[in-house]
This record gives structure tokens, C-alpha cells and sequence, in this order.
């Protein structure tokens, strides 16, 4: 199965991560090329030495895209910090490229929700907080 990840932060980074610990074909898109460094084993292992790809380029440019593996993709993230980005790559990747799998992190859980309700995968960790919180903050 191979996964594009776009958005090599944070979150971008330790799902790419893990999913190459799991076996999995990772390629990660991200502008910065500094944020490769993420990605690295350790000092002596780099992402690529360990079989993962990764592309400096910006999503939103077709190009990129495309050097970066999305016409092979099984599965796509979306995973970079700004939602109106994930949410216009994540839609391209589901309705141009036929992703079967598209997955999208969206901070603000309204516009979460309704892109649910259009059919994308979302991922909203401001909610996941919200419901925790109430969950600590009610527990008997």
C-alpha cells in the first residue's frame, strides 16, 4: 500500500513514520525542505535510507503532486497546519486523482463536520480535545 503524506510537521512526520515502521510505502510532500530532517532515523539513518520518498514542492501545485506519487497512491493525508490547504488538496485527490482513501485534518470542527457530511475522511483534533476535556471535566 503506498501513502502520500502532505505536510512534513508535527503530525505529518509521526504518521509518515510510523506508517514506514509498519511496512507501508511512504512518500511525504512538503515546502520546506528542512522539514526532511523530521523524518531522519537518527543521525547515521535518513528517511530515504530507511525506503521512504520525499518531495520539496507545494501542494496545491499539480506538479508536485504528481512528482510526489499521487497518481500511485492508495491512501492520501492531508496533513498540514493550515485547513483550507488540506481541504482543497484533499478534495483534489479524491475527485481528480480517484485516491481511494483520503484522509483530512481539519482544526475547526464545523468545517470538520460538514466535509464529513461531503464524503471526506476528516480528522479533527480540536474536537477530539474538546471531547476529552468534557470527558475529565464530567467524570464522577
Amino acid at each position: 500500500m503506498f501513502i502520500l503524506i502532505i505536510g512534513a510537521g508535527r503530525v505529518g512526520s509521526a504518521i509518515a513514520k510510523r506508517a514506514l515502521e509498519d511496512g507501508y510505502e511512504v512518500s511525504v510532500l512538503d515546502t520546506d525542505p528542512l522539514s526532511h530532517e523530521r523524518l531522519d532515523k537518527d543521525p547515521t539513518r535518513t528517511w530515504e535510507d530507511m525506503g521512504g520518498r520525499f518531495t520539496v514542492g507545494a501542494a496545491l501545485e499539480v506538479d508536485g503532486l504528481i512528482e510526489a506519487g499521487i497518481e500511485e497512491a492508495d491512501v492520501f493525508i492531508a496533513a498540514t497546519s493550515g485547513d483550507n490547504t488540506n481541504l482543497v488538496i484533499a478534495q483534489i485527490a479524491q475527485r481528480r486523482f480517484n485516491v481511494p482513501r483520503v484522509v483530512v485534518r481539519v482544526a475547526d470542527p464545523g468545517r470538520a463536520a460538514w466535509y464529513a457530511e461531503q464524503g471526506l475522511h476528516t480528522v479533527c483534533p480540536t474536537q477530539i480535545a474538546i471531547d476529552q476535556a468534557m470527558l475529565v471535566a464530567l467524570a464522577p
